[in-house]
């Protein structure tokens, strides 16, 4: 049996996202910027996608931006921001917990000099808005928080962060990185007091290499890509259209019968812990969001049992895919301050909605056989 529960890094576009996409690079394969009628065609994509992606996030087609996905949407929001805002401050607040598409531009941005506050966590991941607030300073003019976190589950209360920052300046932007959000919980940019916000289309079964930023109207960044003034002046270079169609295709797909799937994904993550906290030493490291779990094996390196369980047809992740290859400690379990012996034995499990309670029995009855037969060859 195999068990793909690494739907958090990519998930399988679905067949009518491939469809769409071969048709756009076999037969209307235009150029979206030329006059004739293959390049109003393809604008005809880019258009329909604009307009299935705005209906799911509600908001306006025009405020969104597509771009090559979440990396850099999460950039195009933070630099947009800076440039535009830097004659009115050089302040940026942002978390403990972000994305590295987060945390690397930041580092980017202070060789600019700017400035940026990170905040801390509680033990469950959780940002306290008071403290993001308070943190606020005369020259902040951005605050970047993610909805979900991509490693534990854990929900921000994005929208009450937006409100206690948007109390003392209501002129600080309040970016939301979705990725992880986006298609699994309700994402309302004007709900959540959001100003930018990130998604990303193979997160939700579309194509790799498609992504989009809101931005809400009346909100002024910085282009940092010039060109022909594709995107509206926003990001130039021609349009990947299949990508973009398939986006739109997928956001279409996912958010039909959003409920129901949501309750069964999240069915299968609740049998999942209950499964895997049953055996010795097996720590929930999970946060609220339906479909990311998160366990440490104590005794057993995180890379080891994940390719154990490879080897099993079981795939999992211990950590952000971006930064899979980066053998320093999680920021994230750091941040909730994990001990040693349960952070540096953690994998996480994200569910999807192919995913079932039988591959669960799999995986329980798989991770029972090897954990023993596991921890006695660490000891050794």
């Amino acid at each position: 049996m195999e068990a793909y529960f690494d739907n958090s890094a990519t998930t399988k576009v679905y067949p009518a996202v491939k469809d769409i996409m071969i048709k756009v690079m076999e037969e209307d394969y235009g150029n979206p910027s030329s006059l004739h009628m293959k390049g109003v065609e393809a604008e005809r994509y880019i258009k329909k996608a604009q307009e299935s992606v705005a209906k799911t996030l509600h908001c306006k087609p025009e405020e969104l931006i597509f771009t090559s996905g979440g990396t850099e949407s999460n950039n195009l929001a933070l630099i947009g921001t800076a440039l535009a805002k830097r004659r009115l401050g050089k302040h940026i607040i942002s978390t403990e917990i972000e994305h590295a598409s987060v945390h690397a531009t930041l580092d980017f941005l202070k060789s600019l000099g700017f400035e940026y506050t990170l905040i801390g966590t509680d033990e469950h991941g959780v940002i306290d808005p008071a403290e993001v607030a308070n943190a606020v300073r005369e020259d902040t003019i951005l605050v970047s928080c993610m909805h979900v976190n991509n490693e534990i589950g854990a929900i921000e209360p994005v929208a009450e962060i937006a409100a206690a920052v948007k109390q003392k300046n209501p002129d600080i932007y309040m970016h939301v990185d979705a990725i992880q959000a986006y298609g699994k919980i309700p994402v309302n940019p004007a709900k959540i007091g959001a100003d930018l916000v990130s998604i990303s289309g193979h997160k939700v079964h579309g194509p790799k290499g498609s992504g989009a930023l809101f931005v809400k109207k009346g909100v002024l960044i910085r282009p940092i890509i010039y060109g022909g003034g594709q995107g509206n002046g926003m990001r130039s270079g021609t349009e990947n259209v299949p990508a973009i169609a398939g986006f739109g295709v997928a956001a279409e797909e996912s958010f039909r019968d959003f409920d129901k799937k949501i309750e069964t994904i999240r069915g299968v993550k609740d049998y999942l812990r209950e499964k895997l906290t049953s055996l010795p030493d097996v720590y929930d490291n999970s946060g609220d969001a339906p479909h990311i779990a998160s366990f440490s094996f104590v005794g057993v390196r995180s890379e080891v049992m994940l390719h154990a369980l490879e080897d099993r047809g079981i795939y999992t992740s211990s950590g952000s895919a971006c930064s899979s290859h980066k053998r320093a400690a999680s920021s994230v379990l750091t941040a909730i301050k994990l001990p040693k012996e349960r952070l540096e034995s953690t994998l996480r499990f994200s569910i999807g909605e192919d995913n079932t309670k039988e591959q669960v029995d799999y995986i329980f009855d798989v991770i029972s056989e090897m954990l023993p037969i596991l921890r006695q060859f660490t000891r050794k």
